[in-house]
C-alpha cells in the first residue's frame, strides 16, 4: 500500500507529540483482511489492536473523521469489506442498528477522493440497506427505526431493564424477553436518539448521492417527516435537550453525547434547539460523557464507579461533540476538548478506548458479565476512532476545512497559545495538498491558493495545492 505520510507542527510541542501519536495509532491499526466484498486479501483499518477485523460502525466513523484523507486505498478497501449481498441486494452489514452510519462513511470517502465509480456502488448499497431496515426495523406508528444506541453494545448502556438477565450485549435482550420482542427484525423494543439521527441522515446523504449521479431523488420527504418525529419524540422542551432512548419502559431522559451531536452535526436540531443543548449539556472534568449520568445500579458499586457506557468518556464522541460546538461558535468545548485529549495521549503515548470522567486515567468501567454480577471491564489500548477524532479536532476544527462536492473552505479557529500551523503532504482527491496557518487571531485575515487569493480549493488535476491562512 502506498502512505503519504503528513506532517503537522504548530508551536504548541503537546499538540505535535498528541498528533504523531494519534497518527501512529491509526497506522498500527491497518492489516490484511479478507471479508465482505474484497476478493483477496488487502489493507484494511480496523478498530484498535485488540480488533482482527472491521467493525462496520468504526469504518465509518474513522473514515468520516480523517482516514478518507491520511488513508484513501485502506479507507475504501474497509468501507466494501462489511458490505453484504445476499437476496436483499448489496447492503451493509455488521450489526444491524448502526449499520446505516455507513452512508455516512461511504459519503465523506466520496468528498475526499471524488471516486464516482465507488460512489455509484455506494448508493446501491445505501438504497437497499434502507429498504432493508424499513422493511424489519422501522416503526410506522412512530415513525422511527427501532435499535440501540450507535455505539451501545453493551447493556451498561440502557436502563436497568434492559441489563435483566445479566447478559452483557444488548443484541441478547430479546432472547431473555422474547414477550417483549417487536414483531419484526431484531426488535428489540427501544428507539435511541443516535441511532435515529444517522437513519435521517442516511436519507439526506442518499439523496445527495443521487444529485452527484445524475438520479432523481427519492428520501426528501422521508427525511422530512423523520425531523419532524424525531423532534416530537426525543426534544425535552422543558429541559433543553433531547432525551435518549424512547420506549415503553417509561423512556430515558439521560443526555446522550453522540445524540447530541449528531442532532446538531445534521440539523435535525434547529438554531435555538442548538443553542440550548450546547447550554444545558453536561460536562465532566475529563469532557463530555458517551450518556450522563450513568445508571445507578454502576454507581452502587462503589465510589467514583460508572457503567462501561454510561457515565465515562469515549473519545470518538468527544471529538463530535467538539466538532457540533465549533460550528456554533462554542470554541470553549473545542478548547477544552482538544487539551484533555492532548494531555491523555502525551502522558499514556497512545489513544486509549475509554477514560475515568474525574481522574481521566484509562478506565473500562462497570458492566454485567453473562449473569456473573457487575464487574470491572478494560479499556483497549490504541483504540483507532479515538485517534482519528483527535486528528478530526485539528483538521475539522483547528484549520477549519470543510469538504463539499466542490472543494474545501477553511476557517481556523485558533485556541489560546496556538500561534502557527503547518500541515502537509495530505492527499485530496489525487492532489497533494499543503495548509500553513499564520497568526494566533480569530478572524482570517486572508486565504490564498498558490499564491491567489480565493475562498474555496476547487481542485482541477494531480497538483499540488498549497493553502496560505492569515490570521489576525
Amino acid at each position: 500500500m502506498n502512505i503519504t505520510i503528513p506532517q503537522f507542527k504548530t508551536n504548541d510541542k503537546f499538540i505535535n507529540r498528541a498528533f504523531r501519536t494519534a497518527y501512529s495509532d491509526i497506522i498500527g491499526s491497518v492489516w490484511k483482511h479478507q471479508n465482505g466484498l474484497l476478493t483477496e486479501p488487502c489493507e484494511v483499518i480496523l478498530a484498535g489492536m485488540g480488533y482482527y477485523e472491521p467493525w462496520t460502525r468504526d469504518t465509518a466513523i474513522n473514515v468520516w473523521n480523517c482516514c478518507g484523507l491520511l488513508l484513501p486505498e485502506a479507507s475504501k478497501n474497509t468501507l466494501i469489506s462489511v458490505l453484504c449481498e445476499d437476496e436483499h441486494g448489496l447492503r451493509v452489514g455488521g450489526e444491524y442498528w448502526d449499520a446505516v452510519i455507513w452512508i455516512t462513511g461511504a459519503w465523506n470517502y466520496y468528498l475526499y477522493t471524488g471516486d464516482m465509480e465507488f460512489l455509484s456502488m455506494a448508493y446501491t448499497a445505501a438504497q437497499n440497506t434502507i429498504k432493508y431496515f424499513e422493511n424489519t426495523e422501522f416503526d410506522e406508528s412512530l415513525n422511527l427505526f427501532r435499535g440501540p444506541a450507535c455505539y451501545g453494545d453493551g447493556v451498561a448502556a440502557y436502563p436497568d431493564i434492559y441489563a435483566e438477565g445479566g447478559m452483557s450485549g444488548i443484541i441478547s435482550f430479546t432472547d431473555f424477553h422474547p414477550e417483549l420482542k417487536a414483531e419484526r427484525g431484531v426488535g428489540i423494543p427501544m428507539y435511541c436518539l443516535s441511532t435515529n439521527c444517522l437513519y435521517y441522515n442516511g436519507y439526506v446523504l442518499a439523496d445527495k448521492m443521487a444529485d452527484t449521479l445524475g438520479y432523481d431523488r427519492a428520501y426528501e420527504e422521508k427525511a422530512r417527516m423523520m425531523r419532524q418525529a424525531i423532534n416530537k419524540h426525543f426534544w425535552l422542551e422543558d429541559k433543553g435537550y433531547y432525551r435518549y432512548i424512547v420506549d415503553d419502559f417509561g423512556s430515558c431522559d439521560h443526555q446522550e453525547g453522540l445524540g447530541h451531536s449528531f442532532a446538531i452535526l445534521f440539523g435535525v436540531a434547529n438554531e435555538e434547539q442548538t443553542r440550548r443543548i450546547l447550554e444545558n449539556q453536561y460536562m465532566t472534568e475529563q469532557g463530555i460523557s458517551c450518556v450522563w449520568p450513568t445508571f445507578k445500579r454502576y454507581s452502587r458499586c462503589g465510589e467514583e464507579q460508572y457503567g462501561r457506557h454510561s457515565g465515562v468518556i469515549w473519545p470518538h464522541v468527544e471529538g463530535f461533540w467538539a466538532d457540533a460546538a465549533t460550528k456554533n461558535g462554542r470554541l470553549d468545548v473545542l478548547e477544552k476538548e482538544l487539551r484533555v485529549m492532548t494531555d491523555r495521549a502525551v502522558r499514556d503515548g497512545h489513544f486509549a478506548e475509554i477514560y475515568h470522567p474525574t481522574t481521566g486515567e484509562i478506565y473500562g468501567g462497570m458492566q454485567e458479565d453473562c449473569g456473573r454480577g457487575i464487574r470491572s471491564w478494560r479499556s483497549v489500548v490504541k483504540q483507532t476512532w479515538s485517534a482519528t477524532s483527535y486528528i478530526r479536532m485539528i483538521l475539522m476544527d483547528i484549520i477549519g476545512m470543510s469538504f463539499t462536492e466542490t472543494g474545501i473552505t477553511f476557517a481556523p479557529n485558533m485556541v489560546a497559545g496556538l500561534e502557527n500551523i503547518e500541515l502537509e503532504n495530505i492527499t485530496y482527491r489525487g492532489s497533494n495538498l499543503n495548509v500553513s496557518v499564520n497568526g494566533g487571531g480569530k478572524k482570517v485575515k486572508s486565504i490564498s491558493v498558490n499564491g491567489k487569493t480565493c475562498d474555496m480549493l476547487v481542485p482541477t488535476g494531480d497538483e499540488v495545492y498549497n493553502v496560505v491562512i492569515c490570521m489576525e
